[in-house]
């Protein structure tokens, strides 16, 4: 079963948090019953802080947009600029890998015609255009 990093984190948390009380309420036994009852007091207080905060984290994170679903038709924090900066790198990424396509798609076409070109200014008998080791050896070239 896989775990989130922060929900392992709160297993954790949550883990050492018992231990941590069992050990504080093995100690207790050799103390005063009015320490004993302030220390068991300030305990659940504590834990109850700490359920609040955490259902106020919950609710923090929900309300500002971290989930996974990105909803462009809100207005919750993203003006026009927030929505050009963020689709603007995707666009320049997109226009970069067409220009490196076109460009590698000249410099085949280029290579291409040089060879073509020696081979139609060259002195080559017809029958070197049959042969399989001479279509190897432009294959090879290429």
């Amino acid at each position: 079963m896989t775990h989130s990093p922060q929900n392992r984190t709160n297993i954790l948390q949550d883990r050492y948090g018992l231990k941590t009380a069992s050990y504080l309420s093995a100690g207790t036994a050799n103390l005063p019953y009015d320490i004993a009852e302030r220390l068991r007091a300030a305990r659940v207080q504590a834990v109850a802080v700490r359920k609040v905060a955490r259902m106020h984290t919950a609710t923090a994170t929900a309300g500002q947009g971290e989930g996974s679903v990105l909803s462009w038709g809100s207005d919750e924090g993203f003006s026009l600029w927030n929505r050009i900066g963020s689709v603007l790198p995707l666009i320049v990424l997109v226009a970069g890998l067409l220009t490196i396509n076109s460009l590698q798609t000249d410099r085949f076409v280029q290579e291409l015609a040089e060879v073509d070109s020696a081979l139609l200014t060259d002195d080559l008998p017809p029958a070197a255009f049959s042969d399989p080791g001479f279509v190897q050896f432009l294959k090879a070239n290429l």
